[in-house]
């Protein structure tokens, strides 16, 4: 597992993106311990929402835009069409690796979901939550070759506002997802 800055101009498979989306925080259920999600939650709150920015003819048989990952339904909804990664860059304070990148996976947070059970503490479980959920995303990435950074400098409201999010929604981090040169 290594952090990747410089991404190659090559598309990316749908499998692999769905791969990558059920393994970050996907549904599930095992039987033996009862976990119904791929990545623990405190109390299964969870508090976790995931968004991607996908670039024009960057993953095949998925169009440009902004879309929601439906964990239930292991899918995805189109909320904002287009090519957003330029703007992504921006509210990222330019870091252009972001725009290089085929795809960005934005881990997002509904922290009243954890904190209206667990208290001021539960703000801790959410972010321990996010680190699951962005290691996860790590090794699915590296395992099926491809490569991420997680990115956490970034402009809160622009990120909020690029991906039209709920006032109650938090961006936590940002993760190009693409091929390394």
């Amino acid at each position: 597992r290594y952090s990747c800055r410089n991404f190659q101009n090559k598309i990316l498979k749908i499998d692999d993106i769905a791969t990558v989306l059920w393994a970050t925080c996907g549904k599930k259920h095992d039987s033996v311990t009862g976990a119904s999600r791929t990545i623990p939650s405190a109390g299964a709150t969870y508090p976790l929402e995931l968004y991607m920015v996908v670039g024009e003819n960057c993953v095949d048989k998925l169009k440009a835009g902004v879309y929601h990952y439906l964990i239930e339904d292991h899918s995805l909804q189109l909320i904002i069409e287009g090519d957003r990664r330029e703007g992504l860059t921006r509210a990222c304070l330019g870091q252009n690796f972001i725009y290089e990148a085929p795809v960005s996976l934005v881990i997002t947070a509904k922290f009243l979901r954890t904190i209206s059970h667990y208290g001021a503490r539960g703000q801790r479980y959410v972010y321990m939550e996010a680190g699951h959920a962005s290691q996860n995303t790590y090794l699915a990435v590296t395992n099926l070759g491809l490569a991420t950074c997680e990115v956490g400098a970034f402009d809160d409201d622009s990120v909020r506002r690029l991906l039209n999010l709920d006032r109650d929604c938090d961006p936590l981090s940002v993760m190009p997802i693409g091929y390394s040169k």
